[in-house]
């Protein structure tokens, strides 16, 4: 029938794509300004960002990151 348009279920092509993240600057001001509001010091800052160090002692409970 005419003016009914596609009604196929095919596979739909912007599915199977992934989408990439931005990837983001932390040395960005807003991310400075963030930083300083959340960190208490200079290893909880490198924590929050992901560098943790080797050693560290694993949190029990829920995780902040």
């Amino acid at each position: 029938m005419p003016g009914k348009g596609k009604q196929g279920k095919g596979p739909d092509k912007s599915r199977g794509k992934k989408q990439k993240k931005p990837e983001v600057d932390i040395l960005s001001p807003a991310a400075m300004l963030n930083l300083y509001y959340i960190a208490h010091n200079v290893a909880d800052c490198l924590h929050l960002r992901g560098f943790r160090w080797p050693g560290a002692p694993k949190s029990k409970g829920k995780n902040k990151t």
